[in-house]
């Protein structure tokens, strides 16, 4: 716990102190190497299984496990996320998130949802690789939740390609579905955190799927077709197609 603090700390001195005068490729190698640190000081190993996206435009679709799971997105690959507005409230992740680029949204708001999908929309047009958790919140990791479509709209008027990208926790000897990181219910970010550093052999478990482009359908149908394929993801041992 005092290694991970530290770390969170020497990261926040790394953003005021260096970011500044480092190229955006400088920077994602930055992120990417810490984040890979910081799942090396939590005990948690990572997998990742398919094809990292090398550059956007990208919209990555995700299932929501964990608080770690933008943890282990970055370790793979470093992208640019759309989060709730609560991460603003948090001292001390609001210095990262704000340095990786988050776009916050207020889910409550339609209002602020079209802000963000013509902010998503500009950012892939850049271009860009931007990471949404279309669940809305973190699942208990054995079934997905409704996917929300509103963001594919971004996708759909910059005419991006979207990702479905499957995240999972697993027992490393077993192969087994791990709870210890999971974020839900009453569970405070204190009690998921210390479970995760008690637990052994962790693994944190990428697998990516095949961009797919909208191809006329409409942003609820797609979001569906995608939300099928993240589930066919999250099934041990089923391959991309």
């Amino acid at each position: 716990m005092v290694r991970a603090i530290g770390h969170v700390l020497h990261g926040l001195w790394v953003i005021r102190s260096e970011f500044g005068q480092l190229t955006p490729g400088q920077t994602q190698l930055m992120v990417r190497e810490w984040t890979r640190q910081m799942l090396g000081i939590l005990g948690v190993e990572l997998v990742v299984q398919g094809t990292p996206p090398a550059h956007g435009p990208v919209l990555q679709v995700a299932n929501h496990v964990s608080w770690l799971d933008i943890l282990v997105m970055n370790a793979a690959q470093p992208s640019r996320f759309v989060s709730k507005s609560d991460v603003r409230h948090w001292p001390v992740i609001r210095g990262l998130a704000d340095a990786s680029g988050t776009l916050y949204i207020e889910r409550e708001s339609r209002r602020d949802a079209m802000r963000v999908v013509h902010q998503v929309a500009e950012r892939l047009r850049t271009p860009d690789v931007i990471s949404v958790f279309p669940e809305g919140t973190t699942g208990d990791g054995q079934t997905l939740l409704t996917f929300h479509a509103n963001l594919l709209q971004a996708a759909i008027a910059a005419g991006a390609p979207a990702l479905p990208v499957a995240l999972r926790y697993a027992d490393r000897d077993s192969g087994q579905r791990c709870d210890a990181p999971l974020y839900i219910g009453d569970t405070t970010l204190m009690q998921s955190l210390w479970a995760t550093l008690r637990a052994d052999g962790v693994q944190a478990v990428v697998r990516y799927g095949e961009p797919q482009r909208d191809q006329g359908r409409d942003r609820r149908t797609w979001v569906q077709d995608l939300r099928t394929e993240v589930a066919r993801l999250l099934q041990p041992g089923q391959a991309p197609h």
